[in-house]
């Protein structure tokens, strides 16, 4: 029986835009300089409007560990446009209403 020496996944995440993936890459980048686990490593590419996340692990509590906390930081980047894009609008039509 083989044992592997490490564990691995990859995620690819499509955003709507170049500029979103760009966005959110730059609001992780802080978390890949200090990794939550000195068992795992991550590493993020973009590629267009697609993210990259690709996890290695000793072991499989390790990667599931590591992949919640940066799937959790990608969501959470996301949410906070959504957050900026709504308000934006919302400032925007209000002063149309305002005319």
């Amino acid at each position: 029986m083989n044992i592997p020496e490490y564990v691995r996944v990859e995620f690819q995440i499509e955003f709507r835009s170049p500029n979103d993936a760009e966005r959110v890459l730059k609001a992780i980048e802080p978390e890949l300089k200090t990794s939550p686990s000195e068992r795992s490593s991550v590493s993020i590419s973009l590629n267009g409007n697609i993210l990259n996340l690709i996890v290695h692990a000793e072991d499989s509590p390790s990667l599931r560990a590591s992949v919640n906390s940066y799937l959790r930081w990608i969501i959470l980047s996301c949410d906070v446009q959504n957050l900026k894009s709504d308000k934006i609008r919302q400032n925007l039509n209000s002063k149309r209403s305002g005319d």
